[in-house]
């Protein structure tokens, strides 16, 4: 709450699938959220997934507080308008891990949020110092790696640009605090701590698939029964999304210029033909679809 007791606000931009995990996060700790995507569709699929997350994150983690899926729904402006994020304390962008599509968007928030506003970068690989250039405030841009789903994480990768002032890193921290979440605090290099090494477990553990036959579920048991590893590599990029895998991993590559990043002819394939994980129910593994909640009208 804020000191005048109204529920604090924030954005989130993208509603895909960490940043529906990000605006339940916040919905479920008593934020108002502006989610906000360009397609209107996605929009009210994110409904459904909302009302999925804070009915199952509950129960996945009891800590979490129980919410009602009409008052989970109500803390949330579903919205293809940034200009909707102008009343938003912060902001966490959680777009495409494209720098064509990031640096058009950096712009444009540029424009229409007030000075002060933070901006949380939650990529997988493209530089903060690089996206902050393309606005008027970098000392207010700040990489926050939230891990999927982020309501049920107890930590966050935090990615502290050349130009990001203290005032921002605290401003996160508190934020981070009040989700129950510690910072781990890295610098600003292509693909982090996080991404730089997963996406060559990721990238491996997809070559083992395609080179030695071995099956998926197979490869992600080693993992979860000999290492106990909640998720299996295949599982968690499905999670990511493929298509997302395999643009950060060509970010590395053209950062590094080495070898190991090269994609895995088998992730391109399924990337070409649209096999890119939970987000379009067929990855690895196949997915049920969420179903699009609408409130009451009683």
């Amino acid at each position: 709450m804020s000191e005048n007791g109204a529920a604090r606000t924030v954005g989130v931009v993208g509603a895909g699938g960490i940043g529906l995990s990000v605006a339940a996060d916040f919905v479920l700790h008593g934020f108002r959220v502006v989610l906000v995507d360009n397609v209107e569709s996605r929009l009210e699929q994110a409904r459904g997934e909302l009302v999925e997350a804070v009915t199952y994150g509950p129960m996945l983690r009891p800590a979490l507080p129980r919410i009602p899926a009409e008052e989970a729904l109500e803390r949330v402006d579903f919205t293809t308008r940034l200009a909707d994020l102008a009343a938003c304390e912060f902001v966490v962008e959680n777009v495409t891990e494209s720098w064509e599509v990031k640096s058009r968007l950096y712009r444009e928030l540029e424009s229409v949020l007030p000075p002060g506003v933070g901006i949380g970068v939650n990529t997988s690989s493209i530089l903060i110092g690089r996206l902050a250039a393309e606005t008027q405030r970098a000392p207010d841009v700040i990489g926050i790696h939230f891990m999927n789903p982020s309501y049920l994480k107890d930590a966050v990768e935090i990615m502290r640009g050349e130009k990001t002032s203290d005032a921002c890193l605290a401003q996160v921290s508190e934020l981070l605090t009040v989700l129950g979440k510690s910072a781990v605090v890295v610098g600003d290099f292509p693909g982090f701590v996080s991404n730089r090494i997963s996406h060559l477990f990721f990238n491996e553990a997809i070559r083992v698939v395609e080179e030695q036959g071995v099956d998926p579920a197979t490869v992600d048991a080693v993992f979860k029964k000999c290492f106990g590893h909640r998720m299996g590599p295949l599982e968690t990029a499905d999670l990511i999304g493929l298509d997302t895998v395999a643009l950060t991993l060509d970010h590395l590559y053209d950062s590094y210029g080495d070898e190991k990043f090269r994609c895995a002819d088998l992730l391109r394939e399924m990337v070409k033909t649209e096999r890119l994980g939970r987000k379009s129910g067929e990855g690895f593994y196949r997915y049920r679809p969420v179903q699009s909640v609408q409130p009451s009208q009683d």
